[in-house]
């Protein structure tokens, strides 16, 4: 079985380490630091064999020029500025990693950044920042078309997809989940789990997609009470799923 270990870096990030039982080598995705992958990959008695990025954030790529000797292949999204990137790669390609037996489709997932993408496959999805536990990242170089139509389509993976993704922002996303629908008790139930977690200094990644479906609003356009109260709080009708993310994302930006 294919096993993920987070590694927290610098703030409230993660850099994933994917490594199977009884093999010596590994993958990281997204080293925003070098220092505590070095780290880990030493207490496991475990060797680099590839890093994967998902957009060209310095919290998500710093970490790269250190680890990357001896040949090590990057890869990451093609028409990017990334620095070391060996493989750049793009939607609809499939990256094959000997070193953990693993295949991973590319999905291009543009809005937070243009040029983002997400490795999905083993049933997991490595989202970067394009989709958060509870959330999704900020819009900073997209539209709220190109958003709203990606989460679209990865709200149709499986209800069991692991989604592991780049922060611990969890309770944060929550606590405005429970603002856009205060009667959810499916966002209740997370929200109240989620604190729990985080009091005792627990992570809450990785989520399933059947839960970020029922809680989170940025999966939720094309639900009554959110696509309701997403009109309310911007004080005009929505009449598209991609107006109704605007206003949540706006609504969030701003909470």
């Amino acid at each position: 079985m294919l096993e993920v270990t987070p590694i927290p870096v610098l703030q409230d990030n993660y850099t994933w380490l994917l490594h199977r039982a009884q093999s010596d080598r590994a993958i990281v995705v997204d080293p925003g630091e070098a220092a505590p992958v070095a780290k880990a990959l030493e207490g496991f008695g475990l060797k680099l064999d590839g890093i994967l990025i998902t957009h060209h954030h310095g919290d998500h790529v710093a970490g790269v020029g250190e680890l990357t000797g001896n040949g090590i292949p990057v890869y990451g999204p093609a028409d990017s500025t990334i620095p070391h990137l060996t493989h750049p790669v793009r939607e609809g390609d499939q990256i094959e990693l000997p070193a953990v037996q693993a295949k991973f489709d590319v999905l291009a997932v543009p809005g937070h950044t243009l040029d983002h993408i997400a490795y999905y496959g083993e049933g997991l999805l490595f989202s970067g920042d394009a989709l958060f536990a509870g959330g999704c990242g900020r819009m900073f170089e997209g539209t709220p078309e190109q958003m709203q139509g990606y989460l679209a389509q990865l709200r149709e993976l499986p209800d069991d997809t692991l989604i592991y993704c780049g922060h611990e922002y969890t309770l944060a996303n929550l606590t405005f989940a429970a603002a856009v629908e205060p009667d959810n008790p499916a966002i209740a139930d997370r929200l109240e789990r989620v604190r729990e977690q985080r009091q005792r200094g627990g992570i809450t990644v990785p989520s399933r997609m059947a839960e970020e479906r029922a809680t989170n609003p940025f999966l939720r356009w094309d639900q009554g009470t959110a696509a309701d109260n997403a009109a309310a709080h911007a004080g005009h009708a929505l009449t598209t799923p991609a107006e109704v993310f605007a206003a949540l994302r706006a609504w969030k930006d701003n909470f």
